[in-house]
């Protein structure tokens, strides 16, 4: 597999998320869901509507996402539009809680390591194309949250998410997705992240943003403040490039709270849900640099 291509810029704007987009030379068509944190009622790192807003129009996005598996601000679809209210997505953009209503759609994984199906949002159909935007940072359960993360716990309906977390045990408690053996956990969110990237093959774009990196995710409604000095914007169509070269980015950085988000990453072994995630063949770790 060649290279991938990987674009950054150090400059963390709304023009310079557009300005990496359109170095992709990619141009989504039809229907464009914009898949991203909405924040936990209390976060404080999240990225912000006003944010992404021109990133968001510029692709005539609508701003999607899915219930949660635990309690919170998010686990049922009457709070979860309360919240996205409270936070100001509502009121710049449409906004779609995939799995509000209706049987999940279930995507098919002939090939996974750990699960053969991930469980999405219906109103997946509704989609033509869509953009990751994701918050690089860390997380208590998956080490990092960056592309990968997004695509399969994110893009997963409420009860995919506990799926994903239980490593496809069916009807999986509150309790076993903490029971779970955290190597097959992150085995599954690659191949549901393989399921969700397959489906949009062609159409799908990527963009991380390298800031206010906490140790802990959006998910979180009391997380710790940021540990590192905030780095850049990236953006690929390459899932597995975009987060390898994040990771790449906090090694080499010489900002001593760098330790500490890298002690996350590696007590909860996050680097294999990239290496998981290349053996299934849908993106590389192997990537081209390009700064703008």
């Amino acid at each position: 597999m060649e290279k991938a291509k990987v674009y950054f810029t150090k400059e963390i704007t709304p023009e310079s998320l557009v300005k990496l987009y359109e170095k992709l030379g990619i141009h989504l068509e039809g229907k464009v869901a914009v898949k991203l944190h909405s924040g936990e009622d209390g976060n404080q790192n999240y990225l912000r509507p006003e944010f992404v807003k021109e990133m968001i129009d510029h692709v005539h996005g609508t701003v999607v996402e899915c219930n949660t598996a635990y309690d919170g601000a998010r686990d049922t679809t009457e709070k979860h539009q309360k919240l996205m209210e409270k936070h100001g997505w509502n009121k710049y953009f449409d906004v779609d809680i995939m799995d509000s209503e209706g049987e999940d759609k279930v995507l098919e994984i002939p090939n996974g390591h750990v699960i053969k199906k991930n469980y999405v949002g219906k109103n997946m159909d509704a989609y033509d194309s869509m953009v990751v935007l994701s918050h690089f940072k860390g997380h208590p359960m998956g080490g990092y949250g960056g592309a990968l993360k997004q695509l399969s716990i994110g893009v997963a309906s409420g009860y995919g998410k506990r799926y994903i977390h239980c490593a496809g045990k069916e009807n999986g408690t509150y309790e076993d997705m903490f029971e779970t053996d955290q190597l097959q956990f992150l085995e599954a969110m690659a191949d549901a992240a393989e399921s969700v990237h397959n489906l949009f093959k062609g159409h799908i774009a990527y963009i991380n943003v390298m800031c206010n990196m906490s140790v802990d995710c959006d998910c979180c409604a009391v997380a710790e403040d940021p540990c590192m000095k905030d780095i850049g914007v990236l953006a690929s169509l390459d899932p597995i490039a975009i987060d390898q070269a994040c990771i790449d980015l906090v090694y080499q950085s010489e900002d001593p709270g760098r330790d500490h988000l890298i002690e996350r990453i590696e007590s909860r072994h996050g680097r294999h849900t990239i290496e998981a995630a290349q053996n299934l063949g849908f993106g590389t770790t192997e990537y081209e640099f390009i700064e703008i």
